[in-house]
């Protein structure tokens, strides 16, 4: 297997998983880890929040030896502020400080921060100088194509992240504009590879072997970052690493065993947050991993009442029984 070097980490050219709001938490890393993920991102935490010690803010933080390598992600708009996050994220002993220039939701991007910065391409540049000096652990920075397809800069934002000390660059080829929607463009992320000499992380549309092997041979980037296709689907890692190295297709896992990965991510999620939250988080993930078994539209409606562990439980047993 090959391998990208990032800082002073050595990560496996497979899969790495995305820092994805109110998903990517400890139970969700630990489940893509058990999986294959080359490393894996947190949840974004508020700069701010963590400088005025926000409880909720700082729990996003908090990691298990079990994921490594990892980056915790942080997003703002001061140098200042984020510097200062940065040291106290440091503390919680993550392998990689991850700056989001990314993020495209009003409330984030609407003052100022995540994919507004790409806007900004000296503001961007400053953020990352100030986070890497106040740090002694690579700083990595995760990045748009751009606002709008009017405002093309990823090159211009990945080349100012390397000038100020970034240690890699991820490219979400979409612009902020496109939220979520439309066909990420590799050719963006090509031209980022090809204008910058710190490793180039791929993220978009990413939901198979296939289309991981395809974004490396296409786009020349050091790693590929997963997202939306983990959510219900953890197994998506050990796939594509079964195929990055042999070549051929790995079968997903039997129906029982997917039930199986299911009841341990819930567990897991009630171990870490505590019965009434995990089960609250619950609701979302079990209908990704349900999605496309028989009955799934109604077991849907299901999951979004669950409350309780033994509702969940309930449940279990009435998917089973239905079909033996």
């Amino acid at each position: 297997m090959q391998t990208v070097k990032i800082g002073n980490h050595i990560i496996e050219k497979t899969a790495s998983l995305a820092p994805m709001a109110s998903v990517a938490d400890k139970a969700m890393r630990i489940m893509c880890k058990k999986f294959g993920a080359a490393m894996v991102t947190g949840e974004m935490a508020s700069a701010k929040g963590l400088c005025y010690s926000d409880r909720k803010t700082a729990e996003l933080l908090c990691t298990d030896d079990f994921e490594r390598p990892m980056a915790v992600q942080l997003f703002g708009s001061e140098p200042e502020f984020m510097a200062k996050a940065a040291v106290i994220a440091s503390s919680y002993k993550p392998d990689f400080i991850d700056i989001n220039c990314g993020c495209p939701v009003p409330k984030v991007a609407g003052n100022g921060s995540g994919s507004a910065l790409m806007k900004d391409i000296p503001l961007l540049g400053r953020i990352v100088e100030a986070v890497v000096k106040a740090v002694d652990i690579p700083v990595t920075v995760k990045i748009r194509k751009g606002w709008d397809e009017n405002s093309v800069n990823a090159v211009e934002a990945a080349k100012a992240a390397e000038q100020s000390g970034a240690a890699a660059v991820a490219v979400h080829a979409r612009t902020k504009n496109q939220m979520y929607l439309g066909r990420a463009d590799l050719d963006i992320i090509a031209l980022v590879k090809q204008s910058v000499k710190i490793p180039v992380i791929g993220n978009g549309d990413v939901d198979s072997a296939e289309s991981c092997k395809y974004m490396y041979d296409y786009t020349g980037c050091d790693l590929v970052m997963v997202g939306r296709a983990a959510c219900g689907r953890p197994w998506i890692f050990s796939e594509i690493r079964h195929f990055l190295e042999t070549g051929e297709a790995l079968n997903p896992p039997s129906a029982e065993k997917q039930l199986q990965i299911m009841e341990e991510h819930i567990r897991l999620l009630c171990q870490y947050k505590g019965e009434y939250i995990g089960m609250k988080e619950a609701r979302k993930h079990t209908a990704w991993y349900l999605k496309g078994r028989p009955g799934a539209a109604k077991l849907r409606n299901r999951c979004g009442t669950l409350s309780t562990l033994l509702d969940f439980e309930d449940m279990l047993n009435d998917i089973k029984n239905s079909e033996q």
